[in-house]
């Protein structure tokens, strides 16, 4: 194992993926089950999503889950990739995390992105707008203001109040220079526009302002990664996920997961073939040594502190021996008892 690898943190987020054939519980069931198996693995944290209205995801309340998680779990850290915050109120996320952190000290992370609902009609359904997602800056503000106990309400966030809680922002557009302001670790992807990663990263090392919750710049890069003891089987991993964006470019709404073989028996439009190769490209996938050099050309091109995989596929065995190996690359199986 390189140097640059061990040194580095890896960790997991679970979209809590429907697939084809199986139930909304099921998926909810198997991110529990999944961040067992993180645990067992050495991974460094464990995330849940938010998601409103997605027909291929089960994971709409963040909060909730990370709440099964942490208690289905002894050590691994637990928290959200990320919290929606324009579709909350900043005083009901802080007493979430407070409940949280107060249940399970010392183990709760609070990742929190800009983004409002994806449809028109999700967006009314939460009372949001387009424009809501303008407001984060203050909106993270005021969040953090209810930790600290300095809002101008003279109201108290409880159990919130005096808790430390890491905040992350999920650095999408703009976010990269809203971490850096605010002086907060940074999550930022994907790993299929390296490029423009990379300027995110330059920006918000550039701009980092010392906070009272970091003193230094934090980067996570966040991606698929995918192992397997081929690599057809390690591409075979990326194909649902591949089908279900390009599906959801073309129709207009995200399904659950095929299984591999169907997609690959599938007739596509010319249209649907563009977006579904390129939803192929551009991850690290392979076997354990072609993933090891890739991963080991990513962490010395951004200088990344930790790697957050997103990997999603509808053959939950071959997901699982995909973890079980990157921690096998990566250290991580140190520490299996």
């Amino acid at each position: 194992m390189s140097s640059v690898i061990a040194q580095t943190r890896f960790s997991i987020l679970d979209r809590s993926r429907i697939r084809e054939g199986h139930t909304a519980a099921e998926a909810l069931r198997d991110t529990v089950r999944l961040a067992r198996e993180a645990e067992r693995l050495g991974f460094h944290r464990f995330w849940v999503s938010e998601h409103h209205g997605v027909p291929g995801v089960a994971g709409s309340a963040p909060t909730v889950l990370a709440a099964a998680v942490a208690g289905a779990t002894d050590s691994i850290r637990v928290g959200t990739g990320g919290v929606m915050l324009p579709n909350h109120r900043p005083l009901v996320v802080a007493e979430q995390f407070g409940v949280l952190e107060s249940l399970f000290p010392g183990r709760i992370d609070m990742g929190l992105g800009r983004s409002v609902g994806f449809t028109d009609g999700v967006r009314r359904a939460l009372g949001r707008d387009k424009g809501d997602a303008e407001d984060f800056a203050a909106q993270l503000e005021e969040l953090l203001g209810w930790f600290r106990g300095t809002s101008p309400t003279g109201v108290h966030a409880r159990p919130a109040e005096g808790l430390t809680v890491p905040p992350f922002v999920l650095a999408m557009g703009e976010g990269a220079d809203i971490a850096a302001r605010a002086g907060l670790p940074m999550v930022i992807g994907d790993l299929r526009g390296r490029e423009k990663m990379r300027r995110g990263i330059d920006h918000y090392r550039a701009h980092f302002r010392p906070s009272p919750w970091a003193s230094e710049p934090y980067v996570v890069v966040a991606g698929t990664v995918a192992v397997a003891a081929t690599p057809e089987a390690a591409r075979r991993l990326l194909v649902p996920e591949a089908w279900s964006m390009a599906y959801s470019r073309t129709h207009g709404t995200f399904p659950p997961l095929p299984p591999a073989e169907e997609v690959e028996r599938r007739t596509m439009t010319a249209k649907e073939r563009g977006f579904y190769e390129a939803g192929l490209a551009g991850h690290i996938a392979g076997t354990e040594e072609q993933v090891a050099d890739e991963l080991e050309t990513l962490l010395k091109e951004t200088g990344a502190d930790e790697v957050l995989v997103t990997t999603s596929t509808h053959d939950r065995e071959a997901l699982l021996d995909s973890y079980r190996r990157l921690a096998g690359i990566t250290g991580s199986a140190g520490a299996v008892e």
